[in-house]
């Protein structure tokens, strides 16, 4: 037996019914010596047995498994938490809407990650943003150096006027991906060379700049510590962007229920049960709070830089505070990528917010995503619909709770949707009287609710 052998036992066979052993005895007259010994060892046999038949008919499947009581939820059993479906039994007006009511454009979404090499899947979005009225889409995924040249090669070579591109910056560069030491970062000269490459790339029609949210919460200096968010060293690259009139779209920290323990109390338990990873509670992470205040020390310290806070800010839990910081920096910015979720279920206080700060409002999606998802965005702010589902998935992904519209009124929506976008990114105004000339039946102020009533 090798070392990388273990005996075996009756703990690391798998369970086999014993064949079964019956034994007689014709009289119970006492044995001579002989019969005592043969009786012994019978007796001995029929002790070993169950082990010696498990040895020998180890891989002897068991035709009838004992079967576990399912957890359905019925008959009196418990039901577990992920299959939990509830059916609403309400009955309120309803509607799908089939397309925006105003010309979209959406400036955050991911082609790079989810359809990069496909450009059958590409034309085929390209026809549902017809379908939807989405004039334009910001791709953010697009780095810098021969990543950037090939994102732009894939979307621009057929559907330039449709998209806009963002960099990235390449914080490792040719380092190791795990020894933060030799990160490209961590060069001298790195904020300066960036800040070159984003020159050269808004000569290519770069639009803007996209920050993703490993910045502060997991990338590493050389000493182990965490690369802080509003470490001077990246101030450079900031101000670049300001010389060169492009916005920062930052996605910093994430949703609060995800820096909270994993227990009973955590009302996403159930996502973060399937997603594990996407939890950031923990010592070895910094607080929701103290990425947030980092994020908004640079936007003050750099006020002639436009920022995006994606996901609206990452705060949607509490809109007063975003208020707060809208009234605070004149250069911020939020867009609701990923967040109707929570935005529906506060429909009076999301309403109030978005009218009040209808000039700093962007669109959206954190696509591309299936027609349906896309459409509940629609519905979410155009209708005064009910008890709605933000998804398209079963459970819902983000929460396991429905929405409310809220129902904007046009001029508000037009700000959301698209007017807004063509004052702060370079790139949309063009595009968007392109799609005017290219889709002369598009809506910019008629049969503003176009709508499929699915019950009344």
């Amino acid at each position: 037996m090798t070392a990388a052998q273990s005996p075996v036992t009756p703990k690391n066979l798998p369970y086999t019914r014993p064949a079964p052993l019956v034994v007689a005895f014709a009289n119970s007259n006492p044995q001579p010596p002989i019969a005592k010994t043969s009786l012994a060892v019978l007796l001995l046999l029929v002790t070993l047995w169950p082990w010696a038949t498990a040895c020998v008919q180890a891989t002897e499947p068991i035709e009838n498994p004992p079967l576990a009581t399912p957890l359905d939820g019925r008959q009196g059993r418990e039901l577990l938490l992920r299959n939990f479906r509830p059916q609403s039994k309400l009955r309120v007006a309803s509607h799908l809407l089939t397309h925006a009511a105003f010309p979209v454009v959406d400036v955050h979404t991911h082609f790079y990650y989810r359809m990069r090499g496909n450009q059958q899947a590409i034309a085929d979005f390209v026809d549902l943003m017809d379908r939807n009225q989405i004039a334009i889409c910001a791709s953010l995924d697009g780095k810098l150096g021969d990543q950037l040249d090939a994102h732009l090669k894939e979307l621009w070579t057929q559907h330039r006027d449709r998209f806009l591109i963002y960099a990235n910056i390449d914080w490792q560069g040719d380092g190791e991906a795990d020894d933060p030491a030799t990160w490209d970062c961590h060069r001298r000269g790195f904020a300066q060379r960036t800040s070159e490459l984003l020159r050269e790339a808004v000569g290519k029609g770069v639009s803007g700049l996209k920050i993703f949210k490993r910045f502060g919460l997991t990338y590493q200096n050389p000493d182990g510590s965490l690369i802080a968010i509003d470490d001077p060293r990246w101030d450079p690259i900031w101000r670049t962007c300001g010389e060169l009139g492009i916005p920062i779209i930052i996605h910093t920290a994430d949703p609060a229920a995800f820096f909270d323990p994993i227990d009973e109390t955590n009302e996403r338990w159930e996502e973060l049960s399937r997603h594990p990873d996407w939890s950031f509670h923990g010592d070895e992470f910094p607080s929701r709070d103290a990425l947030l205040e980092a994020r908004n020390r640079v936007i003050a310290r750099h006020p002639k830089t436009q920022f995006i806070g994606a996901h609206m800010a990452n705060n949607s839990e509490d809109l007063r505070q975003v208020g707060q910081w809208l009234d605070q920096y004149p250069n911020l910015w939020v867009e609701p990528a990923s967040r109707i979720n929570e935005l529906g279920r506060q429909p009076y206080t999301s309403r109030d917010f978005i009218i009040r700060y209808a000039d700093r409002m962007l669109f959206g999606t954190d696509g591309p995503w299936p027609e349906l998802r896309i459409q509940f965005y629609w519905r979410f702010f155009e209708t005064r619909d009910e008890n709605f589902p933000y998804s398209e998935k079963v459970p819902p992904p983000q929460g396991l709770w429905t929405i409310d519209g809220i129902d904007l009124p046009d001029d508000v929506l037009q700000k959301l949707y698209y007017q807004n976008a063509a004052k702060l990114i370079p790139g949309v105004a063009e595009r968007l009287e392109t799609f005017r000339r290219d889709h002369p039946s598009s809506q910019y102020n008629q049969d503003r609710r176009p709508t499929k009533n699915l019950h009344e």
